[in-house]
């Protein structure tokens, strides 16, 4: 089933599946006869239910935009109460104090590797633009990184790049439930991109992951609900069945990171009770899963995505609530994002590593066992206070928030109280344009004005304008936020990027396509559920 350079793609088919687009160099080392066979077998017994899943998802929307707000479950109340734990954590994910994401860029996987800290989530998700080309050679960048063959040299520089000799431990992160992988066909229609992720990863790794005292670890973003875990946990089943594994071999974190779920943990946790061993705090998606979900609700309106921190009592429930549910299950609980990036001047750093140090405090105090950085020049910073909270232990499964009283529903969906300004509105627009101008062109991951900007921040921005605009909305300065206005400072606001970027980088890029992809998506009547399902159009033209 091996290719040659001169080949085509779409001459590659097995079975029910059709590889379809150009050839990429390294595919020959990814699609291979037994890859294919093992992701053909994927799709056969789990593709056909993910459009059902995905239904579910707008049967519930539908329920809550008719007023249904989002309650735990009566149905799963005994799972709630019962008295169970997951299987177990391996001892390479017992200290996750810091860990650090990235996409799967082959300079990405080497510097996120050697950054000092505990794990690597080589991410499939919101920091990659899914070409295909990048997927292809981002999994050959993790079979090299699994085998400890990973090298770069940069061309411009010349400058080496190769492994530590302690790296971090590796996650995958794949994609989620709603992204399909165009250039694979099974019976002519895409297959889920997840499934795809899932099986190169794992079939390409697994062996060698576990003769070193690993194993395959994954990253499972955006569920909604505890039937989405089970379809997960049904697929893990499946592929230790296949390759003789003991049950529970492949581990997963699972990330809390849309408002439904948050009202599932338990249950998600029993689902996957054999293969979990975490969850984590998604923070950024959540307040954009926050805007979608509740989207029809006028008294629930978010202020500037700046003022939208995790003191806010919505957060600090969510995050609460995640450690006190994990902790009594024997699952670790992962904190969030910081999204800064180091300044090069010492006074600005100085602020940036302070306001770090802040959230990383926080997240600690609340009893997180660990954290997450998108930049090596804030692991020790992040190290510091965990290693302050958590000293030689490996985690704070100890702290059980017992003594807390119940979390309840209305603290999990209360308003956030804040202003919504001009500045933050034009800000908006300009990281969106920004980013989305960067994801079509093959970059999923941007330093966009101090922050690492990924899918979900700039979801927050595009989403926040188009609650404005559907609830009729003011700013501070009492200009009424309409389609209208939002046209006339997105205009504006490209003008000014212009001047930020260049007029050779503004004309060699795809600013006009990013603007117009923005302006759809904000002035649609309905919410758009994800901006890089219409990316994705664009990126695999």
């Amino acid at each position: 089933m091996q290719q040659t350079a001169k080949q085509t793609s779409d001459e590659q088919q097995m079975g029910h599946l059709q590889i379809v687009g150009d050839f990429v160099e390294g595919q020959q080392r990814v699609l291979t006869e037994g890859a294919l066979g093992f992701l053909q077998s994927l799709c056969d017994e789990f593709a056909a239910e993910v459009p059902t899943m995905l239904e579910q998802r707008r049967m519930r929307q539908r329920q809550i935009d008719a007023g249904q707000l989002p309650d735990f479950l009566a149905d799963t109340a005994e799972i709630r109460q019962g008295d169970w734990k997951i299987r177990g954590i391996p001892a390479d994910l017992q200290d996750r104090r810091v860990e650090i994401t990235g996409p799967v860029d082959r300079k990405m996987v080497i510097n996120a590797l050697n950054a000092g800290v505990k794990v690597f989530m080589a991410d499939f998700e919101d920091s990659l633009a899914p070409s295909w080309t990048k997927l292809v050679e981002g999994h050959v960048n993790l079979q090299d990184a699994v085998r400890g063959e990973i090298a770069y040299t940069a061309p411009e520089s010349g400058k080496h790049y190769k492994l530590n000799d302690n790296p971090a431990v590796l996650v995958a992160r794949v994609r989620g439930l709603h992204l399909p992988e165009n250039h694979v066909l099974h019976h002519g229609k895409p297959i889920p991109g997840c499934l795809f992720d899932f099986a190169l990863y794992f079939y390409h790794n697994y062996r060698q992951l576990l003769a070193k005292g690993s194993g395959p670890y994954f990253y499972v973003p955006k569920l909604e609900s505890h039937i989405e875990a089970r379809w997960w946990a049904k697929v893990f089943a499946f592929a230790e069945e296949r390759f003789c594994l003991q049950p529970g071999t492949i581990k997963c974190t699972c990330l809390i990171e849309t408002l439904p779920a948050v009202f599932v943990m338990d249950e998600i946790l029993y689902e996957l009770r054999s293969n979990i061993v975490a969850l984590n705090c998604g923070r950024w998606d959540y307040i954009f899963s926050y805007i979608k979900t509740l989207r029809n609700h006028p008294d629930r309106v978010l202020p500037d995505r700046q003022q939208v921190t995790m003191e806010k009592p919505f957060l600090s429930a969510y995050s609460r609530l995640l450690i006190k549910t994990c902790h009594k299950r024997g699952a670790l609980a992962m904190g969030g994002m910081a999204a800064f990036i180091p300044a090069k001047d010492p006074e600005a750093n100085a602020k940036v590593l302070q306001k770090v140090t802040g959230d990383k405090e926080l997240e600690a105090r609340n009893g997180h066992d660990g954290t997450w950085i998108a930049h090596p020049g804030l692991a020790q910073t992040a190290l510091g206070v965990f290693d302050g909270f958590i000293g030689c232990g490996p985690n704070q499964l100890h702290i059980t928030r017992d003594v807390d009283a119940p979390i309840l529903a209305s603290e999990l969906l209360a308003p956030c109280e804040g202003e919504r300004t001009e500045e933050g509105m034009r800000l908006n627009i300009r990281i969106a344009l920004q980013y989305i101008e960067a994801w079509i062109s093959g970059n999923g991951c941007v330093p966009i004005y101090g922050l690492m900007e990924d899918a979900a921040t700039a979801e927050i921005s595009r989403t926040s304008i188009w609650q404005w605009i559907r609830h009729e909305k003011s700013l501070t300065n009492g200009k009424l936020v309409t389609k209208a206005l939002f046209r006339q400072m997105l205009t504006e606001e490209l003008s000014n990027v212009k001047d930020e970027v260049g007029t050779e980088r503004f004309s060699s890029g795809q600013f006009i396509r990013a603007a117009s992809l923005l302006e759809e998506i904000t002035t649609s009547d309905e919410l758009v559920d994800f901006l890089t399902l219409p990316g994705y159009r664009l990126l695999t033209e």
